[in-house]
């Protein structure tokens, strides 16, 4: 009897971009990264590229790609980030597609995925398609290859959800347990035998009649086996895990056995940490042992059609028990550690987005047909344009699409209406209702998405969308007192959150002080052209004033403005931007400030921006985050020399009696353990942060910390430090006949084992590892063959090895 084993990851993270910039901004919450993708790309999708079989003695011997042996999906926004932002990691897992297909009799394991994550049996028939299709032609884009199977967001699925993938070619999708209603054989005249409670035999294929005539296969996944990996210990060992599986079979049945597990990806590393590994043990177990044999959903279906027919509960989850009501109304299902709220606020916020929604389809029916030939299928062709933004895609779509050549101003119309389209499906993700807070970030991100819609709608039709929008929201009430409900909500997060392009024109000015912009630049999806600028400096005081040309990438709308920006050396700092108005008035505006400038006249400046720009002035607070970060932080940078200076002349003068007073074991006084932290600390980072790494230093801040039982701060210690390991792994790499780099890393690595943290030496090991199978045997060669200059060589680079858990033959 044949026994297969599938594990499929479902990998996917909410959209983050802000809508207005099409990028993440800095998330504070992700520290020592800079935003949770980042974060969870380092914990979890880099490792399953490169993950670690070990030996009996805990040795590294492979670095295998997880993905090429089981089977996976990305959510498509996630890889478009990852794309942009993660591209060796990206290249990986589209690498483990195609070994996959060597794996697997042809069958790639990559599924696609509906496109942003939507609940589709809450969608209307329209959104549906669109999902399906878009989630089709991103995978093809970025697979080179027709998707098999779909991944369903959260496995919600209706029956018309299935008629469109099968229509499109889609041959199966996974689903939980419990959506399973009845099955029988395929045969005639056999009853059918109820299942539900989750009592199906997940270990086949199923054969779902849809009422069109077409069908689709369904594999409904292990659910004990797959709770167990998510929510308890079973990647605690990778033996645990194969074994479960592997237990999993049964003597008793008489056909091809399919195992399979299905939980989130972020399982594997991130939610538990190194569970990458576990995982890479199981598959490597299970792909070298003759007790089953590893498959993907593809091959096994190829193999093994059903020979059993299922139907379904429809409207139904994965991760709701009472069907899809989670993300529209207060069920019960929530994320918990708030046994006082409740969530009722989801179905308001939904009643909300479907009026938006549906106030919008006509709208843009009667404009877009003005242009478009036909407005729906230029939507689901949108999808084009999203992977390529290129001038001469944009065209080519035209020509397909438009009923004649358009000028400037109606080319950015039709652009704007299909951006309020693709908003208006991204504002359906469905992590806005699955947590518990009207207020949370995932729930903050569909609302704000919500708003570019409102702010699209407005610009194109001029009416008061807006006002009939946020009455509709305010009936969302958040648990939160301050927070009140939706209206207020979008006032505080989602307004401020709103850019135009005068707000990056404010942004561009006052950034201009502190950064050297080209003639021609970027600020996120904006295109900035320098036509006219002038920077003056005196002291800590500095003047800017210029022209310039803004153009939104996405959109193709243009303006021209012009600014003023002062700013008196610290955070104060004052800017007026507003539209040009002619040469005339802005050769005025700009010989008036810079002569009160060249009299150190400041107020007389402030009053002059005020007057010239009216309402039309920003300031620090203006800047869109990560560069009002990286500009407070150099702002910052001399009043925290100042404190360190303090804090550093009380703990030279203090150190001896903090010493005594330890070797009393009296605890250290609250001021003389802040002084030693913050002094200590901030030394130890600057000292990962050198160029060279003076290892003498080093050691003594860190038998220093260790003596007056200092905290050290692991998060970012450790980031640094590891920043400064990988430096030097990659210069020895560069250049393999310097062993001074790897000298130092030898040295290093001896002191980070002792450590009050764990540093992650991935990296590192990839590089090793990659000089193992390359750089290594030639000098292991010369060293065979009588060069003894070799012999140094051999016996730092195996020591290196050992440091780093490797076992080196």
């Amino acid at each position: 009897m044949e026994k297969y084993i599938c594990i499929h990851g479902h990998f996917y993270q909410p959209p983050r971009e802000n809508p207005w910039l099409e990028d993440i901004e800095l998330q504070d919450s992700a520290f020592p990264y800079h935003d949770w993708n980042e974060r969870i790309a380092a914990e979890c999708y880099a490792p399953n590229t490169v993950s670690r079989i070990l030996d009996g003695d805990g040795r590294i011997i492979r670095l295998p790609n997880n993905y090429a042996r089981m089977s996976f999906n990305f959510g498509p926004t996630l890889l478009a980030w990852m794309a942009d932002k993660a591209p060796k990691i990206y290249q990986a897992i589209l690498e483990a597609d195609r070994e996959s297909q060597n794996n697997f009799s042809g069958h790639g394991s990559a599924l696609g995925q509906a496109y942003n994550h939507m609940i589709m049996p809450l969608a209307n028939s329209r959104d549906k398609s669109t999902q399906v299709l878009w989630g089709i032609r991103d995978f093809e884009e970025r697979f080179g290859r027709k998707p098999e199977g779909m991944w369903l967001p959260e496995t919600a699925v209706d029956l018309e959800t299935l008629d469109i993938m099968a229509g499109l070619g889609i041959r199966f999708t996974v689903l939980a347990p419990r959506q399973a209603q009845k099955v029988r054989r395929i045969s005639p005249g056999r009853a059918w035998r109820d299942v539900k409670d989750g009592r199906i035999d997940p270990t086949m294929a199923y054969l779902l009649k849809l009422p069109s005539g077409r069908s689709m296969n369904l594999f409904f996944y292990d659910g004990p086996i797959s709770q167990a990996v998510a929510f308890e210990d079973l990647l605690g060992r990778g033996e645990n895990l194969a074994s479960r599986l592997v237990n999993a079979f049964s003597e008793e049945r008489t056909w091809p056995q399919l195992v399979h597990i299905a939980t989130d990806g972020e399982t594997y590393g991130h939610h538990h940490a190194h569970g990458d590994m576990a995982l890479a043990y199981a598959l490597d177990f299970l792909g070298t042992s003759d007790l089953a044999r590893l498959t993907n959903y593809g091959e096994y279906l190829e193999k093994h059609p059903p020979f059993f027919e299922v139907k379904i509960f429809e409207n139904s989850s994965w991760s709701c028990v009472h069907g899809v009501e989670r993300w529209w109304k207060d069920c019960g299902c929530n994320s918990g550690g708030h046994p006082g709220w409740n969530q009722a606020w989801r179905t308001p916020l939904r009643d909300a987005l479907d009026w938006l929604r549906d106030t919008l389809t006509p709208l843009y029916e009667q404009k877009a047909a003005q242009f478009l030939k036909d407005p729906w299928a230029a939507r689901n062709d949108y999808i084009s344009i999203i992977l390529n933004r290129s001038r001469e895609n944009l065209e080519e779509f035209l020509q397909q699409h438009a009923v004649r050549q358009l000028n400037p101003d109606e080319y950015s119309l039709v652009l704007k209406l299909l951006e309020a389209q693709r908003h208006a499906m991204l504002m359906y993700t469905s992590c806005g209702w699955f947590f518990d807070e009207l207020s949370g970030l995932e729930t903050v991100q569909v609302i704000q998405y919500a708003g570019r819609v409102v702010q699209l709608v407005q610009e194109i039709f001029g009416d008061g969308t807006e006002a009939d929008f946020l009455a509709r929201l305010e009936q969302a009430k958040s648990n939160v007192p301050d927070h009140g409900d939706g209206r207020r909500i979008y006032e505080k997060f989602v307004k401020p959150a709103m850019v135009d392009l005068l707000k990056v024109g404010a942004h561009y000015a006052i950034s201009s002080l502190y950064e050297n912009y080209q003639v021609q630049d970027k600020i996120y999806c904006y295109t900035i052209d320098r036509q006219d600028y002038r920077l003056t400096a005196e002291g800590n005081a500095k003047l800017a004033v210029g022209r310039i040309g803004i153009a939104s990438d996405i959109i193709t709308d243009t303006v021209t403005a012009s600014f003023a920006v002062l700013s008196l050396g610290d955070h104060n700092l004052i800017g007026g931007v507003r539209y040009f108005q002619g040469e005339e008035g802005y050769g005025a505006m700009a010989w008036e400030v810079n002569e009160a400038f060249a009299q150190a006249e400041f107020l007389e400046i402030i009053r002059l921006i005020d007057h010239h720009f009216g309402e039309s002035t920003y300031s620090l607070r203006s800047l869109f985050r990560d560069e009002q970060r990286k500009i407070l932080d150099q702002i910052m940078e001399l009043a925290i020399e100042e404190v360190r200076s303090d804090f550093g002349r009380i703990y030279a003068q203090h150190v001896p009696l903090m010493h005594f007073l330890n070797e009393l074991r009296v605890p250290l006084p609250w001021a003389f353990g802040a002084a030693a932290g913050a002094v200590l600390n901030l030394n130890l980072r600057r000292a990962f942060q050198e160029p060279e790494l003076d290892l003498e230093t080093i050691q003594t801040i860190l038998k220093e910390a260790h003596s007056l039982q200092v905290e050290l701060q692991g998060a970012g210690l450790e980031f640094f430090l590891r920043k400064a390991l990988e430096h030097l792994a990659e210069r020895f790499r560069q250049d393999p006949s310097d062993l001074g780099p790897c000298q130092q890393l030898v040295t290093v690595l001896m002191l980070v084992k002792d450590l009050p943290f764990e540093v992650n030496l991935w990296k590192i090991q990839n590089t090793y590892y990659g000089m193992l199978n390359s750089v290594y045997p030639q000098w292991r060669q010369r060293l065979e063959q009588g060069d003894e200059a070799a012999r140094a060589w051999v016996e730092l680079f195996v020591s290196l090895g050992e440091k780093l858990s490797f076992r080196v033959d």
